[in-house]
């Protein structure tokens, strides 16, 4: 692209910093023109398109988040939010495997970048969610594939019985092997373990803190009942504060692991 004038670049960074203004105060619809505005002026800028996609994600419209972003990637590829938001708008139409790939981007360049940034949980916690959601999915996928085929098995094992020969010991002896065979290939598990999962929701962790007395919990879901119940632990009643609440580092890269190794298996399959 052709270098932008001073007087022009000058005049789009005031219209973004107008969408700023607007956006802070949730006049979404007068950020987004401040921002296109700015674009027209000067189209090279990608902090320009990822804050316009930033307006059209909190209008859940994911067709035009995906278009900025792909715009501010072709400006810059180490932009960490176009690839966060480019892979939130691919798993809103159920790509989880490019969704997912974007948001791995994203999270390297984020810790790279500020590793304590609060975007960089943002990140983290989404990817948590979108790969639980693709193991969830594939997993389903996987036990009603694995379901039809032993019927199949069966059934064409049953036909088969005395064309071969075979006695009805035999034809038993077969089908016991098949079984044995399919219990082996489902041998993944279905269902995410108990220490993986908090214990007020039930759920996988995305943001796991641990308390003083040892237990983890969501981060939100906890700071949730420090603010409407009361100030202590729900499942030891000791007393507890926010400022208490330190990151499960180990649980998170358990889940990591968990959902890496067995999402793996699934797409695999």
């Amino acid at each position: 692209m052709a270098p932008v004038p001073a007087s022009v670049a000058k005049q789009a960074e005031l219209l973004k910093q107008d969408g700023n203004t607007f956006f802070k105060k949730e006049r979404i619809g007068a950020a987004i023109d401040a921002y296109t505005e700015a674009i027209v002026l000067s189209p090279n800028v990608p902090v320009y398109w990822t804050n316009r996609a930033l307006c059209y994600k909190k209008r859940n419209e994911w067709k035009k988040v995906e278009d900025d972003c792909r715009m501010a990637l072709q400006l810059d590829k180490f932009s960490v939010k176009a690839h966060y938001m480019l892979g939130l708008a691919l798993l809103d139409r159920q790509e989880f495997a490019e969704g997912i790939k974007e948001l791995e981007k994203s999270l390297e360049l984020g810790r790279g970048a500020n590793p304590a940034s609060y975007m960089v949980e943002e990140i983290w916690q989404e990817l948590a969610k979108a790969k639980y959601t693709e193991w969830e999915r594939s997993s389903k996928k996987r036990a009603t594939r694995l379901h039809e085929l032993e019927k199949a098995c069966e059934e064409a094992l049953k036909n088969y019985h005395g064309l071969d020969g075979s006695t009805e010991d035999e034809h038993e002896e077969q089908l016991i092997h098949l079984k044995e065979v399919f219990r082996k290939a489902d041998d993944i598990p279905k269902e995410v373990p108990d220490h993986l999962c908090c214990k007020i929701t039930l759920d996988i962790f995305r943001d796991p803190v641990i308390t003083p007395t040892g237990v983890t919990y969501e981060r939100s879901v906890l700071l949730d009942h420090l603010q409407k119940v009361g100030k202590f632990d729900p499942i030891t009643r000791e007393p507890l504060a926010p400022h208490q609440l330190v990151p499960n580092l180990a649980i998170k890269e358990a889940v990591q692991a968990f959902l890496n190794k067995h999402g793996w298996a699934y797409r695999m399959s």
